[in-house]
């Protein structure tokens, strides 16, 4: 866990919140005014708010920022006594939003952040307002979910990896080291611009994960999908209709080596069969590292017209 008060040489300006509703401290970032329009955005692996500080910085002063890191990762509680699957991080996530009351949320959501936002919106439809995918899937019940989610991971070394690993033993052992291999496992799933590895930067990135004990919700995330015990939330016909029926905006590095366009936009694409796709070429899975301020235009645009 992050000390609460780091700033990372300034680059992470923003106060810490912490609140227990997930049965854990977790933190979050609650930037901008009270009464404005929420902006939820939801990192992945192994990530955390840090992910959106830019855009953070360039939402806040319009719309209300909340950026809660997930349990076992960025400044948030690791517990050792619970499992960190997809349907555990639906379950933190809705307390979390419950707990803040949010309403008229747009989603921003990056890799699992995907899954989760979605599960969110399968049990909760009517706090959702837009839903952004930022190199994140879009789970929602689609009936080639699975098969094209193996697809991409027989293409993708990031999945092929966790399989082998897990299969030979090693997966704990690596992932428990993120401390000393976060560089390595960055670029495994992928960013382009190199000139963004600076020791601060890698120090944020790599301060969660200092013990084998603060790797839990890293190690969840892969051996969840290496052992299939993840579980996608299925909404019902009243939700699906709902969330179908919301503005949404795809935008996609293309250089993805972990979540591939060509598997996962199909899949936007079939619930939101009229929304903009913006492919970001030579962009990476960290495509909110990559690009920050195209994808920040993109946002506030999107978010303004609709």
């Amino acid at each position: 866990m992050v000390q609460s008060d780091a700033t990372f040489g300034g680059t992470f300006p923003f106060s810490p919140h912490f609140t227990g509703a997930p049965g854990f401290r977790m933190h979050y970032v609650d930037e901008g005014p009270r009464e404005a329009e929420v902006v939820l955005c939801l990192h992945g692996e192994p990530t955390w708010g840090y992910l959106f500080r830019h855009l953070t910085s360039a939402l806040r002063s319009t719309y209300r920022v909340v950026v809660p890191d997930h349990m076992g990762f960025g400044k948030s509680e690791t517990p050792q006594d619970r499992s960190y699957w997809l349907q555990d991080h639906i379950d933190n996530l809705e307390r979390f939003v419950l707990s803040l009351d949010l309403n008229d949320i747009t989603l921003v959501m990056h890799d699992f952040g995907g899954p989760m936002g979605m599960g969110l919106a399968a049990r909760h439809p009517h706090r959702i307002r837009r839903v952004i995918a930022t190199n994140g899937p879009t789970p929602f019940g689609q009936a080639d979910l699975i098969e094209r989610a193996m697809a991409n991971a027989a293409v993708s070394p990031w999945f092929q990896w966790i399989v082998k690993s897990e299969a030979d033993g090693s997966l704990e052992a690596v992932l428990g080291q993120l401390n000393f291999n976060m560089l390595s496992t960055l670029k495994l799933n992928g960013f382009e611009n190199n000139t963004l590895i600076t020791d601060t930067w890698l120090a944020a990135y790599a301060a969660p994960f200092a013990r084998p004990a603060d790797c839990l919700g890293a190690i969840g995330w892969a051996k969840g999908f290496a052992t299939n015990a993840h579980r996608f939330e299925i909404p019902d016909a009243a939700a699906d209709r709902a969330i179908r029926a919301r503005p949404a905006l795809a935008i996609w590095g293309e250089a993805d080596r972990t979540l591939h366009a060509e598997h996962f936009l199909p899949l936007f694409a079939e619930l939101f069969p009229a929304a903009p796709v913006h492919r970001l070429a030579g962009v990476g899975h960290y495509c909110l590292e990559d690009s920050p301020e195209a994808i920040a235009a993109l946002i506030t645009e999107f978010i303004r017209r609709t």
